[in-house]
């Protein structure tokens, strides 16, 4: 399926920017080996819509007044508090050359170990590193996880699915998922007590109960540096 984007150079630079916002025109700049830099402006729901279906790595024809430009969605700057995308840059491809590009990774499907066994899934990788045409590109990589029935069970890299004309630069026997097996009681424990030891030990907090001679130790303690204080502090009111 071919995504098809309308777009259009744009002017307005800077501060001004904001300007085209208001009107929800996105910004954005498209770039690539051999091509000039240029910036454009497009229609900010057209956008979501194309990059619904394309996301980062599936092939769009970019069309800026008249010339369509093969282009994949480089990153997107979202707004830092509103769900919605403020620019956008595209890199321009060239068809007979190969490129690099992460591929997400979808998890499918269910886990005996997860669900017989209480395990947790553990998601090592969220993308996979390929390279390849333009054309080529896989839009993701589906991992079904109904292979991990126990905890013994891994998913590697050299166990996905990968077209004919992709290379995956990714190590074949990197992890990209398994189950562990649940923490016992003990273990939980253990951990909630180290965790606590560290951040007293970080913080400097030392208890009372902990200090020579208790609470009663640090109360004296107290009692006898404000006794200490005391005649310095008369002998100063007599010199005044």
């Amino acid at each position: 399926m071919q995504i098809i984007l309308t777009a259009n150079k744009r002017t307005h630079l800077g501060k001004t920017i904001n300007q085209l916002r208001k009107q929800n025109i996105l910004p954005g700049v498209v770039y690539g080996h051999g091509f000039d830099s240029t910036p454009l402006e497009m229609n900010e729901k057209e956008f979501k819509k194309a990059f619904k279906q394309a996301g980062e790595n599936t092939l769009v024809s970019l069309q800026v007044e008249g010339q369509t430009i093969p282009v994949i969605i480089h990153d997107v700057q979202m707004h830092y508090l509103k769900d919605h995308p403020i620019h956008v840059d595209f890199y321009a491809v060239k068809m007979d050359e190969k490129l690099k590009a992460r591929i997400p990774v979808h998890f499918v499907g269910e886990s005996a170990a997860v669900k017989e066994l209480g395990g947790v899934l553990v998601k090592n990788l969220f993308e996979i590193e390929v390279e390849c045409l333009p054309v080529d590109l896989p839009h993701f990589f589906e991992v079904d996880i109904s292979s991990l029935n126990t905890f013994e069970d891994a998913i590697r890299v050299s166990n996905i699915k990968v077209p004919e004309k992709v290379k995956v630069l990714a190590p074949a026997d990197e992890l990209i998922a398994n189950v562990a097996a649940p923490r016992s009681e003990e273990e939980l424990k253990s951990l909630e007590a180290e965790v606590v030891e560290k951040v007293e030990e970080v913080e400097g907090v030392v208890k009372p109960e902990a200090a020579p001679g208790g609470k009663e130790g640090v109360l004296k303690e107290a009692a006898a540096e404000e006794e200490k204080a005391e005649p310095k502090e008369a002998k100063t009111s007599k010199k005044e």
